[in-house]
């Protein structure tokens, strides 16, 4: 049997550096807060748990005084930052210099876009953290889109400036940007100005190079075993990508949930994951596989 974990699968430089800053902080003071889950891996989350770290909500923060607490790679609003002075607390910003980057063109674009009466568009997941850190730079007024009915928020008569959340897929922004083009020009004829509409391409790179990666690596084999936490966006999407080139694809959480009646002794296994799936968890997954296999006759 032949099992092969995906090079190209595992932590982005995001996340990795947001868990380094934990674990450092971790290893010379034994407990930490952070707001929200660090990454979204339940694994993960409760391996850095039972070093010390202890994940907190908003309005937890709120209550804190004069402690420590680590803003993940999702990025925060503005408003948290002002909890943080009023009550003394010291942030560890982790903060992927993506997304950073990212809140400060949506901010920009909305004190653009407010002097001119147009609207703020972002192509994301309502909730998600990174969205919730982005409509921040807007005082709440953007709009999130994620299906196609959610357009319906939008004025198309007014100026438009469209955004992506940095982990969406780069496929469903362009259809999205196409909508919002038609949807204009039905409203003000053909030949769309500048000033009308204008789509920014901010999807992360480092994610969005996966998805034809996990085309490749998919087909490479005949059974792939795809690891991530049940809450990664990401996750669910490159696991599509998988299904759609290998039907003999399946989504786990951790070895527990591996069938092993789903792979033959002569079969090439593959196992990838998302950009929250650690390396030590798909290593697991794979000395897992090996062991129930150790004594089956090659």
């Amino acid at each position: 049997m032949n099992i092969e974990i995906d090079k190209n699968s595992g932590y982005c430089f995001g996340v990795e550096y947001a868990i380094e800053m934990a674990e450092d902080e971790l290893n010379e003071n034994g407990q930490l807060y952070c707001l929200g889950d660090i990454v979204h891996n339940h694994m993960e989350v409760d391996r850095l748990a039972a070093k010390g770290l202890k994940v907190i909500e908003h309005e937890e923060l709120k209550k804190l005084h004069d402690c420590k607490v680590l803003i993940r790679a999702h990025g925060e609003p503005p408003e948290t930052y002002k909890i943080a002075i009023e009550n003394n607390i010291e942030l560890i910003d982790a903060s992927c210099p993506v997304v950073l980057k990212l809140q400060n063109r949506v901010k920009g674009s909305f004190d653009q876009m407010e002097e001119r009466e147009g609207q703020i568009v972002i192509y994301g997941k309502p909730g998600h953290a990174e969205v919730i850190g982005l409509t921040g730079q807007t005082k709440e007024k953007a709009i999130i889109v994620m299906e196609d009915e959610d357009l319906n928020q939008i004025d198309f008569s007014r100026p438009v400036t469209l955004y992506s959340q940095t982990t969406k897929s780069t496929k469903g922004f362009y259809r999205f940007k196409e909508m919002i083009e038609t949807r204009i020009e039905a409203v003000k004829g053909e030949g769309l100005e500048v000033t009308d509409f204008k789509a920014n391409d901010s999807i992360c790179r480092q994610v969005s190079n996966r998805e034809p990666s996990m085309e490749k690596f998919s087909q490479k084999h005949d059974v792939i075993i795809f690891v991530s936490g049940k809450k990664s966006s990401n996750g669910r999407a490159l696991y599509g990508v998988c299904k759609n080139f290998n039907e003999r694809s399946y989504f786990v959480g951790s070895e527990e949930e591996i069938d092993i009646s789903w792979i033959e002794p002569t079969d090439s296994v593959g196992i990838c994951g998302a950009t929250s799936t650690p390396m030590w968890l798909m290593e697991q997954v794979r000395d897992f596989i090996q062991s129930q296999f150790a004594a089956v006759p090659k």
